[in-house]
C-alpha cells in the first residue's frame, strides 16, 4: 500500500513542504513515484518518517538524524532502544522542570522570596513549601495565616538564616534541659515553651496561650511535627505539649 504525499501529511502532522525537503536532502526519499512524478510513500517510508520524528522532537539536528538512520550497523531494535532511553531521560527533565514550576507558584503561595541559590542557602535539600496547599487548606482563612504569609513575604536570606539560628539554640537548651531531668511542669521548661510561642509571635504571627495549646496537641497528633521535634532529641514532643500547657496555665501577674 502506498500513500500521497498529502495522506502522509495529514497522518504526521507536518506540511507538504517538510515533506518535499526531506525528499530533497535524501532524508524520506519515497519509495515510488508515479508517472506524473508524484510521490508516493510505502509503509517503510512512514517508519521512517516517525523515526525522524521522533529525533526531530528530541532536538536532533537533521544531519544526525540521518547519520542515525543511515549508519550501516543501524538495527530498529537498536533505534528503539535509544529512543526508549531518550524519552526516559526527557521525561525526568520535564517532571523536574514540573516540579521546579510547582515549587515556584507554593513559593509564591508562602511568600517566600528568595533565589534559587538562597534558598538551597538556607534551606538545604529541605523544601519550604513541601506542606503549603495542605496549610492554605488547614488556615487559610485565618487571620494568623494572612498574617504570616504577609511576613514571609518580607523576609530576607539573613532573616531565614536568622530564624534557623534561634530554632537550633532553642532546640539545643531544651535538649540539655530534657538530659537534665528537667519536669515538663517545671519552671525551666516553661520558660522554653514561652519562648517557643513568643518566637512564633515575633516571626509569624499573634500567638496567645490558647493557640499555643493547640498548636502543642498538633504536635504529637502529627506524625510530621512530632517527627521534626523527636530529631532533636526524642520524646521531645511530648515533653513540649506538657510544658506548653503548663506554661498556658500558670499564672501571670
Amino acid at each position: 500500500m502506498s500513500h500521497t504525499v498529502g495522506q502522509v501529511s495529514g497522518y504526521a502532522g507536518i506540511t507538504v513542504r517538510t515533506l518535499h525537503h526531506y525528499d530533497e536532502i535524501g532524508l524520506l526519499v519515497p519509495s515510488e513515484r508515479t508517472h506524473a512524478g508524484h510521490r508516493r510513500y510505502s509503509d517503510t517510508d512512514l517508519d521512517r518518517l516517525q523515526q525522524i520524528l521522533f529525533y526531530r522532537e528530541l532536538g536532533f539536528p537533521l544531519d544526525e538524524v540521518a547519520a542515525l538512520l543511515d549508519a550501516p550497523d543501524a538495527d530498529p531494535r537498536e533505534h528503539l532502544r535509544r529512543q526508549h532511553e531518550l524519552l526516559t531521560a526527557r521525561i525526568e527533565k520535564l517532571q523536574k522542570m514540573a516540579a521546579a514550576v510547582e515549587h515556584a507558584m507554593e513559593a509564591r503561595k508562602m511568600g517566600i522570596n528568595l533565589t534559587p541559590e538562597e534558598r538551597f542557602e538556607v534551606f538545604g535539600d529541605k523544601d519550604p513549601e513541601q506542606y503549603a496547599e495542605e496549610a492554605e487548606q488547614r488556615w487559610g482563612g485565618t487571620d494568623a495565616y494572612a498574617e504570616s504569609q504577609r511576613r514571609a513575604g518580607s523576609y530576607t536570606k539573613d532573616d531565614w538564616k536568622r530564624m534557623q539560628a534561634e530554632v537550633a539554640a532553642w532546640g539545643e537548651r531544651y535538649d540539655a534541659l530534657m538530659a537534665a531531668g528537667e519536669p515538663a511542669t517545671g519552671e525551666a521548661a516553661m520558660d522554653l515553651a514561652e519562648e517557643h510561642r513568643l518566637h512564633i509571635c515575633r516571626w509569624f504571627y499573634d500567638c496567645p496561650h490558647d493557640m499555643h495549646r493547640s498548636l502543642a496537641e498538633m504536635y504529637v497528633a502529627d506524625e510530621r511535627f512530632k517527627a521534626y521535634y523527636d530529631s532533636m532529641r526524642p520524646g521531645l514532643a511530648e515533653h513540649l505539649r506538657e510544658a506548653i500547657a503548663a506554661n498556658a496555665a500558670r499564672p501571670r501577674p
